[in-house]
């Protein structure tokens, strides 16, 4: 949700740019995380006042915001892949599905020389003064056969830092990718946070995965089934021709070995499971319906018998 920035510092809109630097020093001495360890509520207003500063503090940024061309992100409004995203409780989505939050970087409010000023460039037992940068949390949307197969993503920042990530094969949906450095800035000679790309995976209309293993439902023909067959199945890796067995049944299970998601840690691949699924035609004709009639006079069977077994009528 888009927030009024100058409100959050405190301010009005008529605040000077030394009037916002007072509030911001203010309000982080007070909110800052080393200051309130274990305070989650602090956290989050730490960042919020720290987002808000990022483009107050920046004299262009500021105009910008208050002509309305961005938004309280720093992104631009006309840019249709952004939405808001705040410290990773949001729905991001951006370039490429790509969405995060951004308190500082390029253009935006000095936060290392705000910390020098506020600790007076040393730590409370006289030492200088040190902190690593905060890590930035984001959403990266990829498809399921990205996730299992692997892909390499473009993906553009808020500040418009375009940055080439490669997601590796067998990932799943909520992991998190960490990209060293490109968090926040330190304060002192503290590193930069990292960033922390959480990955949500579309679900795909036919495969399923189950740990290593690909599953899928393949419809075959009555014939198929009866005679056997030889038909083609797609994979994660592209399609494949697959034997069906003389008198196969619905519910029976095909393995193609090698065929799943491809195990980090092992190296190894899963298998796809494929199980089978008698379709008969849309509009029995009188031919097939006359012949199952002749059929099942001749050759009686009951499907259920073991069903009856089991519950021992």
């Amino acid at each position: 949700m888009d927030q009024d920035l100058y409100a959050v510092l405190g301010l009005k809109r008529t605040a000077t740019n030394d009037d916002i630097r007072r509030a911001y020093r203010r309000l982080a001495k007070d909110l800052h995380p080393d200051q309130n360890k274990g305070d989650p509520a602090c956290e989050e207003k730490f960042k919020r006042v720290s987002a808000a500063f990022a483009v107050l503090g920046s004299p262009e940024k500021r105009k910008r915001y208050d002509a309305g061309e961005i938004d309280s992100m720093g992104n631009e409004r006309a840019n249709p892949f952004y939405r808001d995203y705040a410290a990773g409780g949001g729905a991001g989505g951006g370039h490429e599905g790509f969405g995060g939050y951004h308190n500082g970087g390029a253009g935006g409010g000095d936060f290392s020389d705000i910390f020098g000023d506020l600790f007076g460039r040393r730590g409370p037992s006289g030492g200088a003064f040190t902190m690593r940068g905060m890590d930035y949390r984001y959403n990266l949307e990829i498809s399921f056969l990205e996730a299992v197969n692997g892909v390499k993503k473009r993906v553009q920042f808020p500040d418009n830092e375009t940055l080439d990530i490669t997601v590796p094969a067998g990932v799943e949906s909520g992991q998190t990718l960490r990209l060293r450095h490109k968090g926040g800035p330190g304060a002192g000679r503290g590193e930069p946070g990292d960033a922390l790309i959480e990955l949500k995976i579309q679900p795909h209309p036919l495969f399923s995965r189950d740990g290593d293993n690909i599953t899928l439902e393949l419809p075959v023909s009555l014939d198929e089934a009866v005679l056997g067959s030889r038909v083609e199945a797609p994979t994660i890796g592209g399609r494949v021709t697959v034997a069906i067995p003389k008198g196969a049944s619905s519910g029976q299970v095909l393995r193609l070995r090698g065929k799943g998601v491809r195990n980090a840690r092992s190296g190894t691949h899963g298998d796809q499971l494929i199980t089978l699924k008698i379709v008969l035609p849309p509009v029995i004709d009188p031919e097939l319906e006359r012949f199952m009639q002749e059929w099942a006079k001749k050759q009686p069977y009951d499907p259920r018998a073991r069903f009856r077994e089991a519950a021992g009528a």
